[in-house]
């Protein structure tokens, strides 16, 4: 198939516009917030998130109420629970976040099991961009421009607190406001991943873009502007390899995130493999 062929061939599909609509969008707030938590080593954080917010979206669905409002409620729950067993116990964060995330995972599992529905669990845990409902779509599309939205008017005192939260403390900033921002917003993105890559793989899209940025980028700026092009080039090139491949969406997503950085670990002109490999010899 001539190259121009295959790239316009999904085009002809109105369900295949939306998919790449969405994923683009999906894919740059994810990537976005992807560089606050490399830079705050919170990359467990989102793990978490992400796989706490299963046991909301079935109880939401049982109830008759919007699974982003469930999810967005137990992805709440779920980070402030893990800070407050830290504070109160001898216990380590890493710790907490292990506990916590795979006790929530573990309720939504037997919820799925116990409460009879239409809910496909598949869809839940990989997501399904390409059969999403209209009402999904503007839905994911406001909390994606809602996250955006915020992550822009405070990305200034997010840098700040993420990289030296004791300065942005000394320079009167509330840094106990901009930690539950910050967990506010990625409970937010988790749930905006969900309809594309689903629970199980949104932690990617919200770890892997700033990663492969931190590798190629010294300042915060170009960062962020590498993150989100590998974020959006992936989304896109993923919801185009699904079609042509008739795999899983999410998973050519991912796969492409994760090719990105490898690409980056090795050829990345100062924090490369390569790089270290020759300054060595």
């Amino acid at each position: 198939m001539e190259l121009g062929a295959w790239l316009w061939a999904p085009l002809q599909h109105a369900f295949m516009l939306k998919a790449l609509g969405i994923s683009a969008l999906v894919g740059t707030v994810c990537a976005a917030l992807s560089c606050f938590l490399i830079l705050k080593g919170w990359a467990l954080m989102g793990d978490a998130v992400s796989h706490a917010v299963l046991p909301g979206v079935v109880l939401a669905y049982a109830l008759n109420l919007p699974l982003a409002l469930g999810a967005f409620i137990f992805g709440l729950l779920s980070v402030w629970l893990i800070g407050f067993i830290e504070s109160q116990s001898r216990i380590k964060e890493d710790t907490v976040i292990g506990i916590v995330f795979t006790g929530f995972f573990a309720l939504g599992l037997i919820l799925v099991s116990k409460i009879r529905s239409s809910l496909d669990l598949t869809h839940i845990l990989f997501g399904n961009v390409l059969g999403i409902s209209q009402a999904d779509l503007i839905q994911t599309g406001l909390i994606s421009v809602i996250a955006l939205t915020a992550l822009f008017l405070l990305r200034k005192d997010l840098l700040l607190f993420c990289f030296d939260p004791i300065q942005a403390r000394s320079l009167g900033l509330n840094t106990q406001f901009l930690y539950y921002a910050l967990l506010s917003l990625l409970s937010l993105t988790a749930v905006a991943g969900l309809q594309t890559v689903g629970i199980i793989l949104v932690v990617a899209m919200l770890i892997t873009p700033g990663a492969t940025a931190y590798l190629l980028c010294d300042r915060f700026d170009r960062m962020l502007a590498v993150a989100v092009a590998s974020g959006v080039l992936s989304s896109l090139g993923g919801a185009y390899l699904s079609y042509h491949l008739d795999g899983s969406t999410g998973g050519c997503i991912v796969l492409l995130q994760t090719l990105l950085f490898l690409i980056a670990l090795l050829l990345a002109p100062k924090h490369g493999l390569l790089v270290r490999w020759r300054s060595r010899r």
